[in-house]
């Protein structure tokens, strides 16, 4: 696929679906609920070496780790984005043939393209100590260090089938920085889209305003989309107004569950002070605000994600 600007290649793709799209849902939190032991440094990547049946964050220095070799992580990448084109296909000949006893959630939503994106996570993911969520790595990292870091993975994953790459839960600006010039230095040829995490709705984990980190990205011909990830669901109509101010690039949101992440203790804890709305209830606002593509990350479900589905499927058709 010929790399086209950010305006053409999801603008296109979001008309095909009627002006809107579904993103998926927390992969790591549908392998724990089938069995997978994710408390590991590699967490969802774990199940590429045990269980490739049931697959997220994959850095090859996280494999190397384990005691895999470099040729062999890079296979297990590649693997990765095999799996879910194989899904991809398993879903389009069901669909050609008429059966959806798996499928069908009666949205109308099952005729619409589906697109793969090969997932970047941050430094901060392989760092395994929670510093994904915080974005504070040090004053011995720079942009340079990061983008060392992420090199490599993002060429072999470039070159995977993928349709896009999304470079995920981005906790600071240096980060995005060390990824937007990774995807021009190495003449990336398909589209990016970057999502970005926040505590407060106004700035990005580490406390960088979220207005400029979009900015960053925004000017990097690359970049396909823009948004927020993993993060609370009462804090993304504000980021996505904030957002909107910088980029007229389509933008995505897939927030968590509204509970918190313990980097400690490696678990979830529920949110402490007053409770938070039903999940799907934000879906309209979210469109109001802007936002085109929208699903869910960690501790959201299938179910989150039909809900999802059924309340754009009626907004393409008031389009």
């Amino acid at each position: 696929m010929g790399l086209k600007s950010g305006s053409t290649f999801l603008g296109d793709f979001l008309r095909q679906c009627g002006g809107y799209a579904v993103i998926d849902g927390g992969l790591g939190t549908e392998l724990e609920r089938h069995g997978a032991d994710l408390n590991d440094p590699l967490w969802s990547a774990k199940c590429l070496v045990s269980s490739s049946h049931l697959i997220r964050r994959a850095t090859l220095q996280g494999f190397e780790a384990k005691g895999i070799s470099r040729e062999e992580g890079e296979a297990l990448l590649k693997r990765s984005v095999e799996i879910a084109c194989e899904a991809r296909n398993i879903y389009n000949d069901r669909a050609s043939k008429g059966s959806w006893d798996d499928f069908d959630d009666g949205t109308g939503l099952k005729r619409n393209p589906v697109l793969v994106a090969a997932s970047v996570g941050s430094y901060g993911a392989y760092l395994a100590d929670g510093s994904e969520y915080s974005g504070i790595y040090g004053d011995a990292i720079t942009v340079k260090t990061l983008k060392d870091f992420h090199r490599r993975r993002v060429q072999v994953l470039a070159n995977s089938g993928a349709d896009l790459i999304a470079f995920e839960t981005t906790p600071n600006k240096i980060e995005a920085q060390a990824y937007a010039e990774l995807l021009e230095e190495e003449a990336v040829s398909i589209p990016a889209w970057f999502s970005f995490s926040s505590k407060d709705g106004t700035n990005v984990a580490s406390g960088d305003s979220i207005a400029e980190c979009a900015s960053i990205v925004d000017s990097c011909n690359q970049v396909v989309g823009i948004g927020i990830n993993c993060t609370s669901p009462r804090y993304i109509e504000g980021l996505i107004q904030s957002i909107r101010k910088v980029t007229s690039k389509p933008i995505l949101v897939y927030p968590n569950s509204g509970e918190t992440y313990d980097g400690e203790k490696k678990e979830w804890v529920a949110s402490r002070g007053v409770a938070e709305e039903d999940f799907v209830s934000y879906v309209d606002k979210w469109c109001d605000a802007g936002a085109s593509l929208i699903g869910g990350c960690c501790r959201t479900t299938p179910n989150t994600i039909r809900a999802i589905s059924k309340v754009l499927s009626l907004r393409s058709h008031r389009v």
